[in-house]
């Protein structure tokens, strides 16, 4: 992939919405404030620093891949609700509270120009960049395969259901969602499990062909490059982007 040729710049961005989008996560967007908006490739990221009202003192600086399509004025995220029992400040915030946005960072990045053959494997919120990538894929009418497997604990946690299953349609781009928690009544009847080499195989059996892109947390992420190496899969055809 090519070189990160957007200039890394802070700015001053305004929290414009915030809601709920499942039980564990919370979707966040942002617009600049009498900036131009960030530029930059679907799949990158962006660390964000909130801003305490009454000293002007920076809060901690954390890094969220970005959901938004690139041409989209606003930023947004998917920010998961509690960890370790705090709740994040990105999620208690208000309208109107302001945040420092320093990027885009990343080489995970993906121009369907130089890639059109594809697979992509999120797990949780690892699902934003890929929301970027397919939104963008939607946007400019790129002629790509591309096929999705994404991993949640519950049902109730597939983040942008409706968007994701509406998109992916009209792409033609197959999607599996795969449950590793199923609970008795949550009436799933798709997938069920880790995504491991045989879901790889009955979803992507030309996955040899295909570049594959990654996004999740760090176990997540070395059990699918551990099962993709169990299908003859070359490293350089794995692209990989690690949170937590």
């Amino acid at each position: 992939m090519p070189d990160n040729s957007y200039p890394i710049e802070k700015r001053l961005y305004e929290l414009s919405e915030s809601f709920s989008g499942t039980p564990e996560v919370q979707i966040v967007r942002m617009k600049p404030v009498n900036q131009k908006p960030m530029n930059f490739d679907p799949g990158m990221f962006a660390m964000i620093s909130g801003v305490e009202k009454d000293t002007g003192k920076l809060l901690v600086a954390r890094a969220f891949s970005i959901a938004s399509e690139p041409n989209s004025q606003d930023l947004e995220f998917f920010v998961v609700k509690e960890h370790g029992g705090h709740a994040s400040y990105l999620t208690i915030s208000k309208p109107g509270d302001r945040y420092y946005v320093v990027g885009p960072h990343g080489q995970f990045k993906y121009v369907p120009q130089e890639d059109s053959k594809v697979l992509f494997v999120a797990g949780g919120t690892g699902l934003a960049p890929f929301m970027s990538m397919i939104r963008h894929i939607k946007n400019t009418n790129a002629k790509i395969d591309a096929m999705l497997l994404y991993s949640v604990k519950f049902p109730t946690e597939i983040i942008c259901r409706e968007e994701l299953e509406r998109t992916c349609a009209d792409l033609g781009m197959p999607l599996a969602v795969t449950v590793t928690r199923p609970q008795d009544g949550d009436q799933w009847k798709g997938e069920t499990g880790h995504i491991d080499g045989s879901m790889i195989s009955r979803h992507a059996p030309d996955v040899k062909d295909r570049t594959t892109y990654i996004c999740g947390p760090l176990a997540f992420v070395k059990a699918v490059k551990d099962a993709l190496a169990g299908l003859d899969v070359a490293n350089e055809k794995i692209k990989a982007d690690v949170w937590g």
